[in-house]
């Protein structure tokens, strides 16, 4: 790897970290270890290296007779986005070097845990997955066209060591290693992924399963959580039967897209799945509503902060500017936040990731200490079920489901893959039990006065009520930059190579957080454009684009029960984006 180090990779999100990733990936593949990524431009590769990724790609697809399908030969090769692995990668990589302290410091501890694990992932998965029959859990991660780089003498010593690691098996010869990663298709190259005026973060080191579930719940515990007890005042009581099965369903469709990632090599992320399952316009298409989705949750985070500081200070004014006190803050807040998107350095946006798990638990411990330790108590009221207003919550409680445009990338990240579907049923029923416990606290704490979010009701002279709001503000704060920055590189990426400065970057950025701020003070309504994003973006990527993508990529070998139940859950969020975008589009217009 130092000479990985020394070549300068711009391909950062697909190299392995240290020499000991890279022999444990071998050995999970059963193939040779990675190799250093290429130098050039797709636009400059040779008509062989062409011919040699698309062997590789029929090869892969054909063998066997399993459910791998056949990428496409186009798939990945410079076409938009090439972004979205390395800059989602911040969104859900939380660093917690507490974690593995904490597990090496308590081996009791540790062993309780992987056996925990295990005994889960054995239950969840398929018999061919827990059993070792099935597809396997890693894919190589880097080009075969460096392949040639390294030495005979290097390629015939891994292979040697790798016959010693596997008990007494015989080694692999190096002609057949270097044929096994001339199979590989190529991955994406340095002009591709890193401009030179943008410093891509490095990928973070392979995850345990106890650091998967933090990212998991780092992903799904978001600014969602505080409008949950103003869902049970707009649906009633029985709407909240809508979060287990929404909780469920979104759940089971995170399980389908793994199947649909271990279905090819080429597959790393969401978009790659679009374009497996409907060619280039899916890529594009599943792009477009991801960066949407993301750009939508930077206008929320500018209303809540607007709302936070202004219940904070109530009679802010500027001398000479007539703007109510949300306005005032909505735009001090975004310029605030400015410098905070221009960095050129991104690897400092990913340690902002960890604030939003602080912040959510702070919020959630200062809800209770204020009902049961200040003295404010839960009284019973509400209506049972309001279906007029039932759409609303509907919205509300599908936003709180929006992680499956990270969970791609977490899986890729794991370890041991086979741990991901444990992973994700765990971090589902906390978060719904999480975010059910906090909504029925915060409705009995305030009945029919819940306002969008449960912060704005806490009594201002209490201590917990002063914390909660303030970690209210910073975790806007903290995560608009890593929310904005996905969209930013996207369209960056998307500029002719002459427009690829520094000061057009800066100028892109810019635009979009002072589009977001315009977006935010034309409609200032928090709960409802929430609502309208659960409605709309929420049952997209979480319900319908799954479950359409997995039935496009396993035609022919899903059994006739999972079609019947993936087009159920296509109606319903077909049937929830329609309804509830129309509810709420029509209380906002009402409400101006």
């Amino acid at each position: 790897m130092d000479r990985d180090e020394e070549m300068g990779h711009g391909d950062r999100s697909l190299l392995f970290i240290g020499d000991e990733d890279d022999d444990l990936g071998a050995d999970r593949d059963g193939g040779s270890p990675p190799t250093s990524s290429d130098e050039g431009s797709f636009s400059e590769r040779s008509d062989d290296d062409d011919a040699r990724a698309a062997r590789g790609g029929r090869g892969r697809g054909g063998g066997g007779g399993d459910d791998r399908v056949d990428a496409p030969d186009d798939g990945q090769k410079g076409t938009w986005p090439q972004s979205y692995r390395q800059s989602i990668d911040m969104l859900s990589a939380v660093p917690s070097p507490t974690v593995s302290t904490l597990m090496a410091a308590s081996p009791s501890l540790s062993k309780l845990g992987s056996s925990f694990l295990k005994a889960g992932s054995s239950f969840f998965l398929k018999k061919g997955e827990a059993g070792g029959s099935g597809l396997p859990l890693t894919r190589p991660l880097l080009p075969p066209s460096s392949a040639s780089q390294l030495s005979q003498s290097s390629l015939h010593q891994r292979a040697v060591k790798q016959s010693v690691d596997n008990f007494g098996l015989p080694p692999r010869h190096p002609a057949a290693v270097a044929y096994h990663e001339a199979d590989l298709p190529e991955r994406p190259s340095r002009a591709c992924l890193k401009s030179d005026y943008i410093e891509l973060p490095p990928p973070a080191s392979k995850c345990s399963s106890s650091q998967s579930i933090i990212n998991g719940f780092n992903v799904l515990c978001g600014v969602g959580i505080l409008t949950t007890a103003y869902g049970i005042k707009e649906g009633g009581w029985l709407s909240l039967l809508l979060l287990p099965l929404l909780g469920a369903s979104s759940c089971y469709t995170g399980l389908l897209l793994k199947r649909c990632i271990d279905s090819s090599p080429n597959i790393e992320t969401y978009p790659d799945i679009g374009q497996v399952a409907f060619g280039i316009f899916g890529r594009i298409f599943v792009s477009v509503v991801l960066y949407l989705e993301l750009y939508a949750s930077c206008v929320e985070y500018i209303t809540l902060l607007g709302d936070s500081l202004s219940s904070v200070f109530p009679l802010a004014h500027i001398t000479g500017i007539n703007l109510s006190a949300h306005n005032l803050f909505a735009i001090a807040m975004a310029l605030a936040i400015l410098p905070s998107v221009w960095l050129r350095n991104l690897s400092l946006l990913s340690y902002l990731s960890a604030g939003g798990v602080v912040a959510t638990i702070t919020v959630i411990v200062c809800l209770f200490w204020v009902g049961i330790g200040e003295g404010i108590g839960f009284h019973p009221s509400g209506a049972v079920v309001n279906l007029t207003r039932l759409p609303v919550a509907l919205g509300l409680y599908g936003y709180c489901y929006s992680g499956h445009s990270v969970f791609p990338n977490i899986y890729s990240s794991m370890k041991d893959r086979s741990q991901f579907p444990f992973v994700l049923l765990f971090c589902f029923i906390v978060v719904t039990l999480v975010y059910a416990g906090v909504a029925v606290s915060g409705f009995l704490m305030f009945g029919e006065s819940t306002m969008s979010q449960f912060t704005l009701n806490l009594p201002q002279q209490y201590i917990p009520s002063k914390i909660a709001i303030w970690m209210t503000i910073v975790n806007p704060y903290t995560k608009y930059a890593l929310t904005m920055t996905p969209v930013a590189l996207s369209i960056e990426e998307a500029l002719p190579q002459r427009m690829q400065n520094y000061l057009v970057g800066m100028s892109v950025r810019t635009c979009l957080v002072l589009s977001t701020v315009a977006v935010a003070l034309l409609f200032p309504y928090f709960a409802l454009v929430m609502a309208l994003l659960g409605s709309v973006f929420t049952m997209l990527v979480a319900l319908i684009l799954p479950c359409a993508c997995y039935l496009s990529i396993k035609k022919g070998a899903v059994p006739l029960w999972e079609i019947i139940l993936c087009i159920i859950i296509i109606m319903i969020g077909v049937v929830c984006a329609c309804v509830g975008s129309y509810t709420s589009i029509n209380q906002m217009i009402s409400s101006r």
